[in-house]
């Protein structure tokens, strides 16, 4: 059985393991998160290269991984050549889902909702102008959303504030009145995609890359039906994870230290982990 290893920098990357799994084919999934710089959006450009690439090497010599998924839309947009450059693995990175989303529009209004950092990157204004030109797109950047779906993993309540400042971002913008299609272009927002919906004004349909990771997945390993099998979750601050372990835990995966490698935490697992 192959094995393919998740990255994000928190847990919105299971959005995207959670969709190769319901691929229906015989895979074994590890999760890796680097939370101890949670939230990526937040870090610049200069820092993520240095660290991403290190992060997934160290990673691959410990994991041996068949392929890698960067399951972050800020790395993705950041760090993928640093990374491919830094490991032998094939990578699949996240690309915010803009080209989809300007197709499936019918009133010609799209949002974009995602971190800071990747509303205003170059990358997402050359989607746009490649897929989505003819369009009126409504970008709103949210950190706060990556919060919320850190919570809402760890059986907390949802922060309404920041669901209300995304609904009021898109569909309270010049324009926002003609939104039907809103691009989630941060892996953590699926994750929240029930909560978005029920606040919004009104009906429209939020995209992610989920099952388009899943799709290209499939294409570079050409896996065998059966059932995926769900193997160790991973961070780089085990000590600040810790109320996700039960939640991780009932999904199936054992908990893993991700081991030492300059500049990455050693922190000790918490009780009830192992490495």
């Amino acid at each position: 059985m192959r094995r393919v290893l998740v990255f994000d920098s928190g847990v919105g990357g299971l959005s995207v393991l959670e969709a190769i799994a319901a691929s229906g084919v015989a895979l074994e999934l590890d999760y890796a998160a680097d939370n101890a710089w949670l939230p990526y959006g937040l870090k610049s450009d200069a820092e993520l290269r240095a660290r991403v690439p290190a992060l997934l090497a160290a990673l691959e010599a410990q994991w041996a991984p068949a392929l890698i998924v960067v399951a972050c839309n800020t790395a993705s947009t950041i760090a993928l050549d640093a990374i491919r450059a830094a490991v032998a693995a094939p990578v699949v990175g996240v690309v915010p889902p803009i080209k989809p989303a300007a197709a499936q529009s019918k009133t010609g209004t799209i949002g974009l909702l995602a971190t800071p950092a990747t509303v205003r990157r170059a990358y997402t204004d050359d989607l746009i102008a490649q897929f989505a030109a003819d369009k009126r797109v409504i970008r709103f950047g949210s950190s706060a959303l990556v919060a919320a779906a850190e919570a809402k993993l760890r059986g907390e309540a949802v922060d309404a504030s920041a669901i209300t400042e995304a609904i009021t971002g898109l569909f309270g913008a010049e324009g926002g009145d003609a939104l039907d299609v809103v691009a989630l272009a941060c892996t953590h927002f699926p994750l929240l995609a029930a909560d978005l919906a029920a606040a919004a004004p009104r009906p429209c349909l939020w995209l992610d890359s989920g099952a388009a990771i899943a799709r290209r997945v499939l294409q570079l390993l050409s896996p065998a039906p059966g059932a995926p099998r769900v193997r160790r979750a991973g961070f780089t601050d085990p000590a600040a994870a810790h109320g996700l372990f039960s939640t991780l835990q009932q999904r199936g995966f054992a908990m893993a230290r991700i081991a030492a490698a300059a500049p990455f935490s050693a922190d000790p697992l918490p009780d009830g982990a192992s490495a």
